[in-house]
C-alpha cells in the first residue's frame, strides 16, 4: 500500500520550455535524501496538461532511470479521453512505473457510469496498479463514494487521491473500500486530519519545498501520535496556505526556483508567480527552513 509524503513533483524547465533534466536530476536526489516516500511524476502539479506525448514518455522514462529504485515511482497518466489514459498509462508500464495516477477526466463532466466504464477500460488494458484522482474543484467532475467503491472491486486500482478536503467524503469512502485499499489525499491543508482519521497518506504539493517536515508529519499522523502531528502540522500550516495563493502549480515552481532548482519557467498558460505573493511566500519558506 502506498502511505506517507508521496510528493507531487514539479517539473523543472528551461526558458524555452524544454524540461530541465538536471535539475530534475537535482530534485530527485533532494527528495530520497529528505525521506519522501514515493514521487508523481508528470502529474498535473508537473504541468502534464502542457506536455505532448512524446515529452511525456519522455519525462517519465528519464525520471525513472534518475530514480533508480530509491523511492517508488507513480506515473501521471490521467487525461480526459479514455483512449488518450491508456495510451500513457501503457507508456507508464513500459517505463517500470510502480504506480499510475489517473485524474478524473476533465471538462466532460462524464456520469457516475462513465467515470467507471473509464477507469475499467483503463484497468482492463494496461497491468499496472492505479490510483484514482478525485478534485472536483479543479475538473468539474466529482468521483462518488459509491463509484469509488465499484472501482476499487478492479484488481488493479489500489488506491484514491481525494483531494475534496472533506472528513466526511473520507468516512464514505472508507465505508465502501477495504482496509488495504490506499486512501491518500490531495489537500495539504487537512492532510493531518484526513491521516489522524484514517487515512493513509497525502500526494503532497507542500511536499516539494519541506518534504522531510511533511514526511515527519504524516508519519506521526499515520503512527497515531496525534499532539506531536498536530504540532509538526502547526510548523507548516502557512505553506499549505501560501502555496496555493494562485493556481497550483504556480506559487510551489516560485518556490522551488527560490530554492535554487533552476529558473521560474512555465508554460502558457500558466504564468510566473504575481508579485504581490512573492515576500510572504519568501517568508514562510525562510521560517519553515526551506531557505
Amino acid at each position: 500500500m502506498f502511505k506517507g509524503s508521496l510528493v507531487a513533483l514539479v517539473t523543472p524547465m528551461l526558458r524555452d520550455g524544454a524540461v530541465d533534466y538536471v535539475q530534475l536530476g537535482a530534485l530527485i536526489d533532494f527528495h530520497v535524501e529528505q525521506g519522501s516516500d514515493a514521487l508523481v511524476i508528470a502529474g498535473t502539479t508537473g504541468e502534464s496538461a502542457t506536455l505532448s506525448h512524446g515529452e511525456h514518455h519522455e519525462l517519465l522514462k528519464r525520471a525513472h532511470k534518475i530514480i533508480n529504485g530509491r523511492l517508488p515511482m507513480i506515473a501521471g497518466t490521467g487525461a480526459n479521453s479514455t483512449s488518450e489514459a491508456i495510451e500513457l498509462t501503457q507508456c507508464a508500464k513500459e517505463v517500470g512505473a510502480e504506480a499510475s495516477l489517473l485524474v478524473t477526466p476533465y471538462y466532460n463532466k462524464p456520469t457516475q457510469k462513465g467515470l467507471i466504464l473509464h477507469h475499467q477500460a483503463i484497468a482492463n488494458a494496461v497491468d499496472i496498479p492505479q490510483i484514482l484522482y478525485n478534485v472536483p474543484g479543479r475538473t468539474a467532475c466529482d468521483m462518488l463514494p459509491v463509484t469509488v467503491g465499484e472501482l476499487a472491486k478492479v484488481g488493479n486500482i489500489v488506491g484514491i487521491k481525494e483531494a475534496t478536503g472533506s472528513m466526511q467524503r473520507l468516512e464514505d469512502i472508507k465505508a465502501q473500500v477495504s482496509d488495504d485499499f490506499a486512501l491518500l489525499t490531495g489537500d495539504d491543508s487537512t492532510t493531518c486530519e484526513f491521516i489522524l482519521n484514517g487515512g493513509h497518506g497525502a500526494i503532497s504539493v507542500t511536499a516539494n519545498v519541506v518534504p522531510a517536515r511533511m514526511a515527519t508529519m504524516c508519519r506521526l499522523a499515520y503512527e497515531g501520535k496525534e499532539s506531536e502531528a498536530r504540532a509538526a502540522d502547526a510548523e507548516i500550516a502557512r505553506l499549505h496556505k501560501l502555496l496555493f495563493t494562485e493556481s497550483n502549480p504556480i506559487p510551489v515552481k516560485w518556490a522551488v526556483s527560490e530554492m535554487g532548482f533552476g529558473e521560474v519557467n512555465m508554460r502558457l498558460p500558466m504564468t510566473v508567480l504575481d508579485e504581490e505573493y512573492q515576500l510572504p511566500l519568501r517568508q514562510a519558506l525562510i521560517s519553515s527552513g526551506a531557505l
